[in-house]
């Protein structure tokens, strides 16, 4: 995924580094194929530039894709329907045959890497690699908590994620941090 990510940002060098690629690999991601994986990257991308630009790129709480995120997108080498979905916006994109062209040793390597990955969690055995999300005690998506910042501002956050590294508010600067459940209970 990260070598993914960082072929994208040769053709895209505003687009932002990838915190956390294994975040993004799931088994929803293998099981749908490499080139709609790659297609999901290529979106998620079109967030990470839009974040760089400072462009608000949805609405509705990130469900609806608005034509700030088509025109991005566009960018990118994603095509989408003439018609946005009524919950959802300009979301559906694929890859145009340009992108699909420039991207291609990309997604073939993806392909591989997700076959790989698809290969060693089949068993389900004591001994199969299960990803950070089993090592961190999680399930496989992770359940999402309130982490909080000094401001007000809260976001929902797999407490395995927050662990690895500070998430920081663009408000006010300071880390978001879990509130401590015993406290608030006493």
């Amino acid at each position: 995924m990260a070598q993914a990510w960082a072929d994208i940002q040769r053709y895209h060098p505003e687009l932002p580094d990838l915190a956390a690629p294994e975040s993004l690999i799931g088994e929803s991601s293998s099981a749908c194929g490499h080139e709609l994986s790659f297609e999901r990257l290529l979106h998620e991308a079109v967030h990470g530039v839009a974040a760089a630009r400072g462009v608000r790129d949805t609405s509705r709480a990130g469900r609806y894709h608005n034509r700030r995120f088509l025109a991005i997108a566009e960018e990118l080498g994603l095509d989408h329907p003439e018609e946005p979905h009524p919950s959802s916006g300009f979301s559906l994109v694929t890859l145009t045959p340009e992108a699909k062209r420039r991207y291609r040793p990309t997604t073939e390597r993806l392909q591989r890497a997700l076959k790989a990955h698809s290969a060693a969690t089949a068993g389900d055995t004591a001994r199969s690699f299960r990803g950070p999300a089993a090592r961190h005690g999680s399930s496989g998506g992770g359940v999402r908590v309130k982490a909080v910042c000094d401001c007000g501002r809260n976001v929902r956050v797999v407490p395995s994620v927050l662990a690895q590294a500070p998430i920081v508010c663009g408000g006010c600067g300071k880390p978001f941090r879990i509130p401590d459940v015993v406290a608030a209970a006493s």
